[in-house]
């Protein structure tokens, strides 16, 4: 046998001696299509999640409550989104684990404005603690902000009963009705307040995030797949950790008056997050800085908090029977506040 052909033998038996390169692990993540999840778009355009073994595909939704439904179905083994009554229903009925935080209301980030209607506004309804007797617009009760009402009335002293809710679906009708003076009030995200206000739609009364502590977003996962992969569990945590870590590297540093320090560490975020959403959109920047809300280190869950809503819901009927809170919560991959 002459060398260079027992050298190619030799080198085949290597080949097939040599176990192949593990193929990545799918997860599908379902999100909503939004700035919201944004440490998840730099953690998969930075590799974090491939950096684990792992192929995570995004699964966007247009609603919160679609998302847990399909981590419940197992349509998507992860799930980020809006912590709502019927989670926490199907959380206790289905065995959905929340598994750690995502966006939290900060003094620090000016995140969800109270807006008032330019006539509410000249009739006095100046202020959050005026709120009483006013007409208020909201998504649907049991949302986020039929939640965030009754926690400004009780850092404010007005009886929350008192405002009549009135549900629009959607936050981009909640603004229009404001600004068309069909409700006294409403809340939105702070791109969108502005807007309103600079145009003189509406007029901005107060910040939600300056006074009710509040974890509005978490991740979450179902028993079945803690069971049968907890490792991939780990290795999509750990990614998603790093991405929080760039995230408020980017945007949650402050100088010592309280303002954004915005450098390079933010320009390199920006076409990550740019691919998923406002993309071609010549004020992208802009509105990305606008809406950027807290996420605290890590990714910590405000377990505490999550105590208080259940709470809520349970007091105002939104939810059926009792909900335990430890058996829809595993704190074993990520922080807790």
């Amino acid at each position: 046998m002459n060398i260079a052909r027992r050298s190619v033998i030799l080198a085949g038996g290597a080949m097939l001696a040599t176990p192949r390169a593990r193929a990545a692990q799918p997860v599908r993540l379902g999100l909503l299509h939004t700035l919201s999840p944004a440490p998840m778009y730099i953690a998969k355009e930075r590799g974090y999640f491939a950096q684990g073994g792992l192929d995570v595909e995004f699964r966007f939704f247009a609603a919160a409550q679609p998302i847990a439904a399909a981590v419940v179905s197992g349509d998507v083994d992860i799930g980020i989104t809006a912590l709502t009554g019927g989670f926490y229903s199907l959380a206790q009925k289905s065995g959905l684990k929340v598994i750690g935080g995502g966006l939290h209301l900060d003094k620090h980030v000016k995140l969800i404005a109270v807006l008032a209607s330019k006539k509410a506004y000249a009739a006095g309804l100046t202020s959050l603690d005026k709120l009483a007797g006013h007409s208020l617009g909201i998504t649907q009760y049991g949302s986020s902000f039929h939640y965030m009402v009754w926690q400004l009335g009780a850092q404010f002293h007005f009886d929350p009963k008192t405002v009549t809710l009135r549900p629009l679906q959607g936050i981009s009708n909640m603004v229009a009705a404001v600004s068309t003076g069909q409700v006294n009030a409403t809340m939105a995200i702070a791109s969108m307040a502005e807007a309103a206000a600079a145009k003189g739609d509406a007029h901005i009364i107060g910040w939600v995030d300056d006074t009710v502590p509040y974890q509005i977003t978490a991740l979450f996962t179902s028993a079945h797949m803690l069971t049968a992969q907890p490792a991939a569990v780990k290795a999509f945590c750990a990614g998603y950790k790093k991405g929080i870590a760039d995230y408020r590297e980017a945007f949650l540093r402050f100088d010592a008056a309280g303002k954004p320090v915005y450098d390079a560490t933010t320009a390199a975020v920006l076409p990550m997050i740019e691919k998923y959403v406002f993309t071609g959109d010549p004020k992208a920047e802009a509105k990305i800085k606008a809406g950027i809300g807290w996420y605290d280190k890590a990714g910590a869950l405000d377990v505490a908090d999550l105590k208080r809503q259940v709470a809520w819901f349970e007091e105002q009927k939104l939810v059926k029977g009792r909900i335990d809170v430890a058996s829809i919560v595993d704190t074993r991959f990520m922080p807790t506040r």
